[in-house]
């Protein structure tokens, strides 16, 4: 059973009035508002699990706005190289700016991320305030909705947290009129890790619903927060727990899907790799319930012989498509997937009239799960015909997104075609899934010197990608070389598994949105990103000619001014930069 996700459902309505409702001292004027409930009706079981479902909905964002989406495209992946913004120059513009790290504290995209994630807070902060006037919940279900709300708080504390460093905190304690008045700060870990820590102590193992977050998903999201901060001990303690023991709602261990494609699969969902996603649901009255923050992300004019026929966004880049190139079954670590001899042949200024035959050089079979290029099977769709599912190739590179895009054979049974496009897919997003873990796990290790134990961990992930079975086919045979080996010399030296896993979390988890993050706490962005724009700027000058990212300042987003204007100077202050 998923739990549906209906902004317009009773269930969110109530989410407002616990919330905002104001009383009168004139006892004639205490009147509720029309379709509204008062806390004191909300005070019950039934009004508290509301209320709880309402916290969350907000997962999936509350304004519509796609910045919201739990999917990051924006801020993980094209901010972090993994891709660009694609279509055209005029479409959505003002992401333009964002992927050249130019964006201001204007943007108004920035300002619904930071709204979307605050009204997540503010409902699970309803949660509990509601809960302690209720008189009909025992003490166990006041443990379990408290952790359930405390992990959700957390979450979109942390989201707020990597994406703005410096923010305000306040928890259901805090009265409404207090709120405004409160500085941000970047000294928030402590209550992230409280609030986690909370929820790891007191989830049941396993829930009667898919969807709601357990002990083991509270155990990787605290052992992610570990990590963040560098506490290689506390995250290694958490994971292994996940690792060893860790089960889905339905009882089953945690593991890797046996084939890397189903990751991203409707009919595969709250898989054994899921240990923490985003449902979804169709037909409700609501795209919003469906990834509506994906709507944007499949290939461009593609009519009835591919999916969502809009609209070229998130393209993967010209840089990540080469790094799946490898020698001896492994990556490239010295960077030379780039070199003229390494890079990926392309049909780039090409007509998909003209003739081209594929890159035929050895290649990591995930590319072909990840990236749609010309003359690969586009899931069960057709060959991926080129240029005429590119809204403007010269502008935006040969390639297209692949992950989160549904087959041919669940258009209208797990789409919702009910609004302007077709392309909103119903799978589940996953935030952390089990080889998210792993490779989490194995950078642990390494930092704590056991090398071998990370190797293990990372050729676990590689192992999956290599079976033949799970390959890309084209005419009963692979569709492009693939070559993919596990790493069998041991690890002796950190610099060479830093090196190894760092790349394996980009080819594992390419375009769901990581990326830009780990480039940040690995204290590498400026480098790294600085040598991406250069190479793309190469081939798409008009987008990335004279573009750089600014050390010190690009890190994070800038605080959105609309929010400063609310709050006043005096009380949040500008990030570094901006």
């Amino acid at each position: 059973m998923k739990i549906k996700h209906n902004f317009r459902n009773w269930l969110l309505a109530i989410v407002a009035v616990a919330i905002f409702a104001v009383a009168c001292s004139d006892d004639f004027l205490n009147v509720e508002p029309t379709g509204s409930l008062s806390e004191s009706t909300l005070a019950n079981k039934a009004g508290v699990e509301g209320l709880l479902i309402g916290a969350y909905a907000t997962l999936k964002g509350d304004f519509g706005n796609r910045f919201e989406g739990p999917s990051h495209w924006v801020t993980g992946g094209i901010m972090g190289g993994d891709a660009n913004k694609g279509t055209d120059p005029g479409d959505y513009s003002s992401i333009n700016p964002i992927q050249r790290y130019e964006i201001d504290a204007t943007n108004g995209d920035i300002n619904s991320l930071w709204r979307g994630r605050y009204e997540g807070i503010s409902r699970t902060n309803a949660v509990l305030r509601v809960m302690e006037l209720a008189k009909d919940i025992s003490e166990g279900d006041k443990r379990r909705i408290s952790a359930e709300a405390r992990f959700l708080r957390a979450h979109y504390y942390f989201d707020l947290k990597k994406h703005f460093n410096s923010i305000p905190y306040f928890d259901e304690t805090v009265p409404a009129s207090e709120i405004v008045k409160i500085p941000n700060t970047p000294d928030v870990w402590g209550k992230i890790e409280a609030d986690f820590k909370y929820a790891f102590d007191n989830l049941p193992e396993t829930q009667a619903q898919a969807g709601r977050a357990n002990k083991w998903a509270a155990a990787a999201y605290l052992g992610k927060a570990y990590l963040f901060q560098k506490k290689w001990a506390d995250a290694k303690s958490m994971f292994d727990q996940v690792i060893a023991s860790g089960k889905t709602s339905n009882g089953k261990k945690y593991g890797l899907v046996p084939s890397y494609s189903q990751i991203y699969n409707a009919e595969n969902d709250n898989h054994e790799e899921s240990i923490f996603a985003v449902q979804s649901a169709m037909n409700t009255g609501s795209t919003n319930n469906a990834n509506y923050f994906d709507d944007l992300n499949y290939p461009y004019n593609t009519g009835p012989d591919g999916p969502g026929n809009c609209c070229g966004f998130n393209q993967p880049s010209f840089e990540l498509a080469n790094a799946f190139r490898t020698k001896d079954g492994l990556p490239l670590l010295d960077g030379s997937y780039n070199s003229p001899a390494n890079e990926l042949k392309t049909d780039y200024g090409l007509e998909s009239s003209d003739a081209f035959t594929p890159d035929a050089g050895p290649l990591d079979p995930r590319i072909d799960h990840s990236i749609g290029r010309r003359g690969i099977p586009y899931l069960d769709w057709i060959d991926h015909p080129g240029k005429a599912w590119i809204r403007n190739q010269p502008y935006a590179g040969p390639y297209s997104p692949k992950k989160y895009v549904y087959y041919k054979t669940q258009e209208n049974v797990l789409t919702d075609g009910s609004s302007w496009t077709r392309g909103y897919a119903t799978m589940n997003y996953t935030i952390i899934r089990f080889a998210d873990v792993l490779l989490m796990a194995a950078e642990a290790e390494i930092e704590l010197g056991n090398l071998e134990k990370a190797r293990e961990y990372v050729n676990r992930v590689r192992s999956r990608a290599a079976n033949p079975e799970t390959w890309v086919v084209k005419d009963g045979k692979p569709a492009a070389n693939y070559v993919i080996n596990t790493y069998d010399t041991p690890w002796t030296d950190k610099n060479v598994a830093t090196a190894a896993l760092r790349f394996e979390r980009r080819l594992e988890l390419s375009g769901e949105g990581h990326r830009f993050f780990d480039l940040v706490r690995w204290g590498v962005a400026e480098p790294v990103l600085n040598a991406y724009l250069a190479y793309e700027s190469k081939l798409l000058v008009t987008k990335f000619g004279g573009a750089r990212f600014t050390a010190n300042k690009n890190e994070y987003l800038p605080i959105p001014q609309t929010q400063i204007d609310i709050q006043g100077d005096d009380v949040l202050k500008q990030n570094q930069g901006y």
